[in-house]
């Protein structure tokens, strides 16, 4: 599909080109034809003023820059002829060729394409104008532009390939992404539904009692609530990535929403061993939605919980210079590599594979990226001296969007 698009984007860009080198290239060859035989019929009208003026010597008659002659019929029939001397006008059988083929023509003014001539008739007199060198020209006209033209269309024909290719990358890992999280979705699907389908079939065996039935139900709704935990997932990613424009944000204080959640999870947390420690800078304003940035940070908090090796967690909310707010949460785990460093932001990507059958999809740093993203901040994490760190930055509420709500409420 993607190598199709990039053939597509190809060839428009080449057609659209070529038509508009068609265009210039055909408007460059009319207008030189116009020009040169209006230059043609202005010396041909010149010469017909007085066709047969007398000629000085070592001159041309009636100079003209194309060779050219004059044919009329005297008073006893016979054709007299006067012109320049690039022209042999004692060959009669020319002369009555031209002649013929002039008196052949209802129109005054005309070409003798056979002998690269163009007559005008005036007062009874004709006049014979070579051509020969306004049909070189337009050749010439003709040779260049299509080695111009072919030799631009070769190049344009490279660069649109890099220009696709270049267009074509956000797609291509779009699609990429596409097809992998398919994938790994159909994976995590995969299992549970194998396990609700073998526990069926036990089910409907006559070899188990109650007892062990009762273990296979058991099985299957386990299965099934896990199925469900990973749609609400996917549905909570889903509309992560596709957030509200920043028209629509409103003004959240986050350090209320960093104390709420920090609140809802103390028991869990003390549960587990851990020891919750926040410091949260008060009255720390962003624009954005309020949900959303409560479930980024119970989202650190939940992957404390399940990672902590023990000792304490610290969430710290601060600013960070003029225009942005420092959030962190900071627990004791097990050190992580640069890449898992990289990669641990990813679609279904665990620290720890073996959290798989425990509830955890891999999925929850991914919602919080794609939060991060929306309310336009960066998300990253650090492991060093057996501390993992997760770090936010968000800009805060700027001034200019406190004017424009104040003047807002006041219309």
């Amino acid at each position: 599909m993607i190598r199709k698009l990039r053939i597509k984007i190809v060839l428009v860009i080449v057609l659209v080109a070529a038509v508009m080198l068609g265009v210039i290239f055909g408007m460059s060859y009319t207008m030189t034809r116009q020009d040169l035989r209006a230059q043609s019929l202005s010396m041909m009208q010149a010469i017909a003023a007085d066709p047969f003026s007398p000629v000085q010597p070592g001159q041309e008659p009636q100079q003209g820059h194309l060779p050219y002659f004059v044919l009329r019929t005297d008073a006893f029939g016979n054709l007299v002829a006067i012109g320049s001397t690039d022209y042999d006008l004692t060959d009669r059988s020319f002369l009555r060729a031209v002649a013929a083929a002039a008196s052949a023509s209802e129109a005054d003014i005309g070409e003798i394409p056979a002998y690269h001539l163009r007559f005008c008739r005036v007062d009874g007199s004709v006049i014979f104008a070579d051509i020969s060198s306004e049909q070189q020209t337009l050749q010439g006209l003709v040779r260049s532009s299509l080695l111009i033209g072919g030799g631009s269309l070769l190049a344009l024909i490279g660069l649109a390939i890099l220009l696709a290719r270049w267009a074509v990358r956000p797609v291509e890992t779009a699609w990429r992404q596409q097809k992998q999280f398919v994938a790994d979705a159909s994976h995590e699907l995969k299992t549970p539904l194998t396990v609700i389908l073998t526990n069926t079939e036990l089910l409907q065996s006559p070899d188990y009692d109650e007892a062990q039935k009762q273990q296979f139900t058991d099985g299957i709704r386990t299965m099934a609530q896990q199925m469900r935990a990973l749609v609400e997932r996917l549905l909570e990613l889903a509309r992560a990535e596709n957030a509200r424009p920043q028209a629509a944000f409103a003004p959240v204080c986050l350090s209320e929403v960093a104390e709420t959640s920090a609140l809802l999870f103390e028991a869990a947390l003390y549960e587990r061993g851990l020891t919750l420690e926040t410091q949260v800078e008060p009255e720390l304003t962003v624009s954005g939605d309020e949900r959303q940035l409560g479930q980024l940070v119970e989202i650190l908090l939940d992957n404390a919980r399940k990672y902590a090796s023990g000792g304490t967690v610290r969430l710290q909310l601060q600013r960070s210079g003029r225009h942005s707010c420092h959030l962190s949460l900071e627990n004791e785990g097990p050190a992580l590599s640069p890449q898992q460093l990289q990669e641990i932001f990813k679609r279904f990507t665990r620290a720890d594979p073996a959290r798989t059958r425990s509830g955890s999809f891999g999925l929850g740093l991914a919602i919080a990226q794609a939060i991060v993203q929306a309310h336009h901040g960066k998300i990253w994490a650090e492991s060093r001296d057996g501390r993992n760190t997760f770090h936010v930055e968000l800009p805060l509420r700027t001034g200019r969007e406190k004017h424009q709500e104040t003047s807002g409420k006041g219309i």
